[in-house]
């Protein structure tokens, strides 16, 4: 089974177990389940802003733990004041280390766009998602069929959330819909979680008009970022390079301002 495979096998069992002990009634009871979201969409063509989805995650499959010790608030928060464009936070326990709880403190805490990053199966978890406080949805292409992606993005948008469409292979963009606002493209394959970070612009093309687009992960230097932006990219997703280090805040500020002496070069 692959990484991807497992994971996703994991999230049904928890969710069958979840969706036990909260209804889909109990979360529209929740205090943040009728507030008005934040656009990401609308942040990521902020001219003031970097286009950075700046990553909150614990630890991942492939490195195992990056940083336990973060401050989900402190870290979010600065990430957004430094320029971010949005923020994106696992959720996802067993694998990387998240929760929950993790989103909805930096929602309370804070206003800006938040993404939910979690390996969504099932339509509890989209109700859920507008519960705890996100703003956007993840929809995985390689882990749902088109009829799940049309019907998890129908509800999103019906409940005021945007949908992030990932792909990582091109003929994954048979499943995009109308409902899709952005599609990400994840230099990782996530059935190997090997990375490559020339994927995004070798599908940049392909990508029908008409949606964002974003990449997402290996994005490791300004200049990427400035390829990327020339391939027709709105928005890059980071997390890896920056929670890797003792200071994840301090570590995106230099990147954005690496990335500002690099356009002056221009």
């Amino acid at each position: 089974m692959t990484i991807l495979g497992k994971i996703v096998a994991h999230k049904k069992k928890e969710l069958a177990k979840i969706a036990g002990l909260v209804s889909c009634a109990d979360l529209e009871k929740s205090k943040l389940f009728n507030r008005e979201t934040i656009s990401l969409s609308e942040l990521l063509l902020d001219k003031n802003k970097t286009g950075i989805i700046a990553e909150f995650k614990r630890k991942s499959p492939s490195k195992g733990v990056i940083n336990a010790a973060a401050s989900v608030v402190e870290v979010t928060t600065g990430y957004f004041r430094e320029g971010a464009s949005g923020i994106s936070i696992l959720t996802d326990n067993q694998f990387f280390g998240g929760s929950s709880a993790d989103l909805s403190l930096a929602r309370e805490n804070n206003i800006f766009p938040i993404l939910r990053k979690d390996f969504i199966v099932d339509e509890y978890q989209v109700i859920e998602s507008k519960a705890i406080g996100a703003d956007v949805i993840l929809l995985i292409a390689a882990a749902l069929k088109k009829s799940e992606i049309l019907n998890f993005a129908r509800l999103a948008r019906s409940l005021g959330m945007e949908v992030l469409l990932e792909i990582h292979e091109p003929f994954e963009l048979e499943k995009v819909n109308q409902y899709v606002n952005i599609i990400g493209v994840n230099n990782r394959n996530l059935k190997t979680f090997v990375v490559n970070s020339s994927i995004s612009e070798e599908i940049a093309d392909r990508i029908p008009s008409g949606f964002l687009r974003i990449s997402e992960s290996g994005i490791s230097s300004p200049h990427t970022i400035r390829i990327l932006k020339n391939a027709g990219y709105n928005g890059f997703l980071v997390g890896e390079k920056f929670m890797a280090t003792p200071d994840p805040v301090k570590a995106f500020a230099e990147f954005v301002k690496n990335i500002s002496l690099n356009n002056g070069q221009n």
